[in-house]
Parts: structure tokens; sequence; C-alpha cells
């Protein structure tokens, strides 16, 4: 007998391929939002793809509003939702990376109202995840969020964004691997609520870009679809989860320390990738499948070292014997590891030299 209930929210809508941001207008019709809608979107975006959207929204008599935000701070959030207050809007379209993507989730959470999300990067899932991810000082907030309510991912814009962009999505994806098996340590060790749907679903975007490395190639939008696709999945599978368990574990930890100690030196997803071939080390050992990890990032161009991430090699060893204390979520690293154990599974997984 059932002694809960759950609501699992999803994007109803998820339009992927060429030209299809052509379609943004159609996607809305067909989810039945009305009203004025608030774009927010970024520098280079907006330049890109996000006002030729706006104008097809004026054509169709909608008349958007559109906020421009420079960086992912709570300051930004708030600004969008005063902006919609003031303007009276009915729905937001998130246009841009991660960053105009979080902030309009976020906002629409706080504002009650349904969004969009036209991803012009496959850099991380939040493009359909139902989390937030905002930096503060030192340190990096994931907050729960509404899904988007419908996702238009244009393969010609994907495949044109900055290729390390890209490499940092495939590199969160991969990651998934280690999260999944911290989340089932954590169910075995201390009884953590647990879906073998959502962790299935996130091992299979995990080998979908494994599996797939060699046709991840720049410019190419056979790679932007394969990646796009893995990213839907990855989100999916924590919106069915209720909380960022399949695809944040002991790595995304160590990349969210890397975060305090060296800001700004690596993107996200490449830091995760390189936490992910040490955690699935500890998880494996010498006979594990880290390999199989860092030869799938290393594939894609993703780094796999701490001179590749720019990151010196104690500054990896400090974030390893510490990032345990981040949060309280149950990981390979249980209570933490000493220098001398962070610093063996650096060596022989080549991640310092």
């Amino acid at each position: 007998m059932f002694e809960k209930s759950k609501w699992i929210r999803l994007p109803r809508n998820v339009v992927v391929g060429h030209g299809v941001r052509s379609a943004v207008v159609d996607t809305v019709d067909d989810l039945h939002l009305q009203g004025r809608p608030l774009f927010v979107t970024s520098p280079t975006p907006r330049n890109v793809v996000t006002d030729s959207i706006a104008s097809d929204f004026e054509e169709a008599g909608m008349d958007p509003v559109t906020v421009t935000v420079e960086s992912a701070t709570f300051d930004s959030v708030e600004t969008v939702i005063e902006t919609a207050e003031r303007e009276d809007v009915s729905y937001l379209v998130g246009v841009g990376g991660g960053k105009a993507i979080d902030i309009a989730k976020m906002a629409s959470e706080h504002l009650g109202i349904g969004f969009l999300s036209v991803p012009t990067a496959a850099s991380h899932d939040g493009i359909v995840s139902n989390r937030g991810s905002v930096p503060d000082g030192n340190t990096r907030h994931s907050v729960a969020a509404e899904p988007p309510l419908g996702v238009v991912a244009d393969t010609e814009i994907l495949a044109d964004a900055p290729w390390e962009l890209t490499t940092a999505g495939c590199a969160d994806i991969i990651s998934n691997y280690t999260a999944v098996m911290d989340w089932r340590l954590a169910r075995r060790l201390k009884d953590v609520e647990y879906s073998e749907y959502a962790a299935a679903l996130s091992e299979m975007t995990a080998e979908i870009l494994v599996d797939n490395a060699d046709l991840v190639r720049p410019g190419l939008e056979e790679s932007a679809w394969i990646v796009t696709k893995a990213l839907v999945s990855s989100g999916v599978a924590m919106s069915i989860a209720g909380s960022s368990r399949p695809a944040s574990g002991a790595e995304h930890l160590f990349s969210h320390q890397l975060d305090r100690l060296a800001p700004d030196a690596a993107l996200h997803g490449h830091q995760v990738g390189v936490g992910s071939i040490m955690t699935a080390y500890l998880h494996g050992g010498e006979r594990g499948f880290w390999r199989d990890i860092r030869d799938a990032l290393s594939s894609i161009d993703a780094p796999t070292t701490a001179a590749e991430l720019g990151i010196d090699d104690d500054t990896v060893i400090e974030a390893l014997t510490s990032c345990h204390e981040i949060r309280d979520r149950y990981t390979i690293l249980g209570d933490g590891m000493n220098e001398r154990a962070a610093r063996e599974v650096a060596t022989k997984t080549d991640v310092i030299g």
C-alpha cells in the first residue's frame, strides 16, 4: 500500500531540431499560454536569437518585454521578478545558456507563472531540470524550482555555440554515472529515498554520451542533437526523483568546493567531469570503470587533469578533503578523506602529476 503521493512535474513539450527557433510562438500557443511574455536573456544570446524570436511574438500581437541579465545572481532574479510584476506579464521565456534559464526558472517559481526554456548552449542539464543554480559569494546555491513547461532547442544554434560549453554539458552528463552510484550507496547505508526509474534514466543519459563520444565534434548538428537529448533526459530524471540526486553526487561536491577555492577557474561541467574520474575510482578501485569516464572525456576534448582545468594540485587536494562538509548528502566520500588518501586517488587517476 502506498503511504504517500508524489506530484511529478515534467515539460509538456520538447522541440529539438534544425531551425526550430521559428517554432517558439507555435509552442507557446500549443501550451495555451496567453498574455504578455517576458524574455529573460543575456547579452550574446540576445544578439544571436532573442531579438529575432521577440519580433515573432510582436508580429503575433503578444507585446513581449525583454530583460537582459549580466550575471547569475539573486539580484538578477529579483530584477526579473520586479519587471514581471511591473509589466504585468503572464509567463517567462528564458533564452540563453544556464545563466538566463536558471534565472527565469527561479523567477517563475517565485511568481507562480510558467516559463519556456530556449537554450542557446548545451552546457548543462538545467535547460530542463527542476533545479536552479546561482553563485552567492564564495559558494553556489542549488535551489528547487519548477521545470519549464516546454523546451525549444534549435540544434543549428547549439552547434554554433562555443565548443567548450558543449563539452562542459557532455562532462556534466557523463558524471551522472558516479552520482547514481553515490545515490545507491546512500540508499544502502543511510536509507535515503531512491527511485529506480530516475536512476536508470540518469545512467542511460551517461551511456548515450560515453557510447557516442566519437560522434561529438565541434560544429556538428548531430552532436548538438545527441547532447541535447541527454541533457533533457537528465533533467527529467531529476524531476522524477524530486531532487538533484540522479545527477549530483560527490563529483558535484568537489566542483562546488572548487568554486569556493578557485572561483571562475573552470566551467562547472568540466569540474564535475574531473571529479567523476576520481569518485569512480573510489567506487571501483583499479578495476573500476574510471578509465572509461576519463577516455570519454578526453575524446570530446573535455579536461581530465587539474592542469587542464587551470587549477593547481594543492587546490584539488584541498577540495577533495573538505567538500564533504558542503551539504548533508551522503556520498562515497563519507565523513571525509585525509590528505594522503586524496593525493593517492588524484595521482593514480592522473588528475595531478
